[in-house]
């Protein structure tokens, strides 16, 4: 274990992600963006959803970068050096592009700052474990664990941006009305962008073998899972012929 790292704040922040997720998983609530924003965030102060976006997923690619480019670049370096950039690489694409195309409803104040928070915090979780206390062996780019999780992160990716392409081109200009989104994983689940997003951070565990990791993918489960559920109960209500072979986030099974 490299000398600069301390298990003090690997371990605190594990446990406050398992904790979060717990949480959200017990008020069954959805965060108030999106659809969600009247009924949860009623006359809150609003920005703008590309600024929103941009503002609140800014730390998790910011922290981890500083923390990266501090390290010898190259191609192939440390594996913990590859295991960053798959995180950042996530969060570049949210900051800078998703942001960017997104036309998601303003977002409440109150829901940015807890985004913000939020992102700082595992962004420096993420970061300091990688950069501070993760050891991995010279042969770690051919063990399985690496192989399968980078695989299943970039899939998840692949899934998680094709997904919100489908939504974004669901209303042509200036169309207010709800329509069913079809295509790709949506054809089996109502969460297809949250279930690809899932996939990534399941694989990011697997690939980074770390409790930061697993505590991150058990939280984005708990949290995107309930989105998901409530998204799927949203449609059902809203059209009489939505799919009933469509589950909300697992294919033929929830």
């Amino acid at each position: 274990m490299p000398d600069r790292c301390q298990q003090s704040p690997v371990l605190a922040g594990s446990a406050a992600l398992v904790a979060l997720g717990l949480v959200t998983l017990y008020c069954g609530e959805p965060s108030g963006y999106g659809k969600y924003t009247e009924n949860l965030q009623p006359g809150a102060f609003r920005l703008p959803a590309r600024a929103a976006w941009f503002l609140q997923e800014l730390p998790s690619l910011v922290v981890p970068v500083r923390m990266l480019a501090r390290q010898p670049i190259s191609l192939f370096g440390p594996p913990e050096t590859m295991l960053m950039g798959l995180f950042c690489a996530h969060y570049f694409h949210r900051t800078f592009v998703y942001s960017l195309l997104t036309r998601g409803r303003p977002l409440p104040a109150v829901i940015i700052f807890k985004g913000f928070f939020f992102c700082l915090g595992n962004g420096f979780l993420q970061g300091y474990y990688l950069t501070y206390c993760a050891e991995y062996p010279d042969e770690w780019y051919t063990d399985i664990r690496f192989s399968l999780g980078t695989f299943l992160f970039i899939l998840g990716m692949g899934v998680n941006i094709h997904s919100d392409y489908i939504l974004r081109h669901l209303r042509k200009p200036g169309e207010i009305n709800y329509k069913i989104p079809q295509g790709g994983l949506f054809k089996y689940v109502s969460g297809a962008n949250f279930l690809g997003e899932i996939i990534e951070w399941i694989g990011y565990a697997l690939a980074t073998w770390s409790l930061p990791g697993l505590a991150f993918a058990f939280f984005s489960f708990c949290f995107l899972g309930v989105r998901a559920f409530h998204h799927h109960r949203f449609y059902l209500k809203m059209f009489a012929n939505y799919p009933k072979s469509r589950k909300a986030l697992i294919p033929f099974i929830f």
